[in-house]
């Protein structure tokens, strides 16, 4: 059974499910926007791909209580990108990530998803501050992280990533 997370007017959260998501991932994970603005996950292949949703996605569900969801349109179905909450090491906070497909740039969804990912991580899962990081390069995320209320407190160097990072929080 495939466990919703969260809806909005346009937007359903689910789950990742191997045997279903697996093209999906390979396909977002590679496109040119993830590996420029997010890095490249090693994801190759379907194997790779599944391998991503149980090992990654699924464990950090069982483990935590949340994790990276699927983000489709409730008029199509179609799978649009990911959104959701991320342990980090090097941070102290949950923070809040997401990526849409190329093609769904600019139409508004990363905002409605992340605003709704805040609204459950402060009613349903009792957290107090959320963290985001970009790459300093990444305006247009950063843009919708100041939309929906983070504050940039500034630079952060995370273990395994390459060169600085922006550090924004959010009070919740």
């Amino acid at each position: 059974m495939i466990s919703v997370i969260l809806e909005t007017d346009r937007l359903i959260l689910d789950e990742l499910v191997a045997g279903r998501d697996e093209l999906f991932i390979f396909q977002l994970l590679n496109e040119p926007g993830f590996l420029e603005n997010i890095g490249d996950r090693e994801i190759y292949d379907l194997d790779a791909a599944r391998g991503y949703i149980e090992t990654r996605q699924r464990r950090s569900y069982r483990e935590n209580g949340f994790g990276l969801w699927r983000v489709t349109s409730r008029n199509s179905g179609a799978s649009l990108g990911l959104c959701g909450l991320v342990r980090r090491d090097g941070l102290a906070y949950p923070d809040i990530g997401y990526a849409f497909l190329e093609t769904e740039w600019s139409k508004g969804y990363a905002q409605e998803a992340a605003a709704a990912t805040i609204a459950l991580a402060r009613d349903k899962l009792g957290l107090k501050i959320l963290a985001a990081i970009t790459k300093p390069e990444n305006k247009a995320s950063q843009r919708v992280l100041e939309k929906i209320g983070f504050q940039f407190q500034g630079m952060i160097a995370l273990p395994g990533h390459d060169g600085p990072s922006t550090y924004f929080t959010i009070a919740l």
